[in-house]
């Protein structure tokens, strides 16, 4: 199974695919500083199979290429950072407090 992700600007959202299928996305709300994550859904028929923590990756890494914080209010993307400590530079409440 091949899964691609991309940023689908005018939805504002990163869309994963399998087989040009949509597995599942996650929104987002960026601005020059922020990014805040409020929703991922993965399809039912692909539940289990790696696509949420594929969407969480590429929006992390997309956020970090952008020099953004995150704010993530997706319960599912806040977990998936938590998991993943190399990514905890990126929250906001870590950023805003070294920056204060």
């Amino acid at each position: 199974m091949t899964v691609t992700v991309r940023d689908v600007e005018a939805e504002s959202r990163f869309e994963a695919r399998v087989d040009d299928v949509l597995a599942g996305f996650a929104e987002y709300i960026r601005s020059d500083r922020l990014v805040v994550y409020p929703h991922t859904v993965v399809e039912p028929a692909f539940e289990g199979q790696g696509i949420g923590g594929t969407l969480a990756r590429a929006a992390l890494d997309d956020a970090r290429e952008r020099g953004l914080a995150v704010l993530a209010t997706c319960p599912f993307i806040k977990g998936w950072m938590l998991r993943h400590p190399e990514y905890t530079e990126l929250a906001y409440e870590n950023r805003s407090r070294v920056n204060d």
